[in-house]
């Protein structure tokens, strides 16, 4: 299953409680290869409960920037805070347009369904991840980087991910008060039948953001799961496997929807031991495979954000989209129209993800959406240990399929 839906998971946990906030800033830009210079929108959290998430997302676009000025797209942005509501990301779309008259939006945010609505009424293409709601799916001028699969579809990614790690009994859990959370950990489980793989525990209604897992971890040990899905957010996931470890419970495997790279790496160290030996999904080429396409964007965080670390989720949606903004451009022709731009993004069906997609592709159209999550299904997975990420072999990504007539 790939990791904007998880992400979905993770950062609406973040923000049921969430209160409203705005700010913005305005980074450089500069010229173009066809005489323009374009202006696009970050809409961000960088307040509020969701920022952890995602706050590091300018980072990317600095570096996607950095990269579109070498080939002759020149680019200048502005950012705007959600503050983590769905009114902020309202405000915060209505001042992209009406006081910085952007020609495009990129939204890495789980607030992003508070402005699509009037984004989509004045006709600005939108591009980012699919990571907060269903607006992906059907409106035109949302393009995803990362698929836009529905959250109550099922899949065997998860089945076969854990198949290919030894788990043979799982144990999953969702948060109750978020439909994407519970109906994912209900998907996980089928997901998992249907590569024959036991669900030893499931509990689809755990309450919003708890840590007393003590519970949980006893049942799931009564069970007899040695795997573990968390549709939850870190915090509660972390608390889960502890309480496991405790309980002596060994785990062969698990799929945890956040933390790796820099998104762990960069946190303290109690988050480190806890994560020694789990398993972390990724949408994108991990660092670790070395490939051109993740030494691109590597130097490019180093060279023009002065990232030295392992990237962030974040700082990858940043760069890939801006990528795809470029992509969009050069298919679009001299002088495209936010209209024609729409169209030309319409049209492209096999986005490679700035090459991170590890030869798979992501489609812009309207055929399909709702049925495919991440690059044709595909997922990566590394296991931390010591002090990195190490690649799983069979991983590199392992691909899968959606289960027709089969709901969470």
């Amino acid at each position: 299953m790939a990791k904007n839906r998880r992400m979905l998971v993770a950062v609406a946990a973040l923000v049921v409680i969430a209160t409203v906030g705005f700010s913005s800033s305005k980074p450089s830009g500069a010229t173009t290869k066809d005489g323009h210079t374009y202006t696009i929108g970050l809409l961000t959290d960088l307040t509020g409960l969701a920022a952890s998430a995602v706050e590091t997302s300018p980072l990317g676009i600095k570096a996607g920037i950095g990269v579109a000025d070498q080939e002759g797209y020149h680019i200048k942005y502005v950012v705007a805070d959600t503050g983590s509501t769905p009114n902020g990301a309202l405000v915060a779309a209505q001042k992209l347009v009406d006081q910085d008259h952007v020609f495009a939006v990129i939204a890495i945010s789980g607030l992003t369904f508070g402005g699509a609505s009037f984004l989509t009424s004045q006709g600005v293409p939108v591009i980012g991840s699919a990571s907060d709601s269903t607006e992906w799916i059907a409106s035109q001028n949302m393009f995803s980087v990362t698929n836009t699969g529905s959250f109550t579809n099922v899949y065997t990614t998860d089945g076969l991910l854990l198949k290919l790690l030894g788990v043979t009994n799982l144990g999953v859990i969702g948060f109750g008060v978020l439909p994407s959370s519970a109906d994912s950990a209900t998907g996980a489980s089928l997901s998992a039948k249907a590569a024959g793989v036991k669900t030893g525990y499931l509990n689809a209604n755990v309450p919003f953001g708890t840590t007393n897992v003590a519970p949980l971890a006893l049942a799931m040990k009564s069970g007899g799961v040695n795997g573990f899905i968390g549709e939850v957010g870190t915090n509660t996931s972390f608390a889960v496997v502890s309480a496991l470890r405790q309980d002596g419970v060994t785990l062969k495997g698990t799929l945890l929807p956040t933390g790796y790279g820099g998104d762990l790496t960069q946190g303290g160290p109690g988050s480190k031991q806890v994560a020694q030996g789990l398993d972390f999904l990724s949408s994108f080429e991990p660092v670790e495979m070395h490939t051109a396409a993740t030494e691109r964007i590597q130097a490019a965080l180093k060279k023009y954000a002065g990232v030295t670390t392992d990237p962030t989720y974040a700082e990858y949606l940043g760069y890939v989209s801006v990528d795809a903004f470029v992509d969009g451009l050069k298919a679009a022709g001299a002088n495209p129209t936010q209209a024609s731009f729409i169209k030309t993004m319409l049209g492209i069906t096999h986005y490679p993800a700035a090459g991170l997609a590890g030869g798979h592709t992501v489609s812009f159209g309207m055929a399909g959406r709702g049925e495919v999550e991440g690059a044709d299904n595909c997922a990566w997975i590394t296991r931390y240990s010591g002090s990195t990420f190490h690649l799983i072999t069979g991983a590199e990504p392992l691909c899968g399929k959606l289960i027709p007539n089969e709901k969470a």
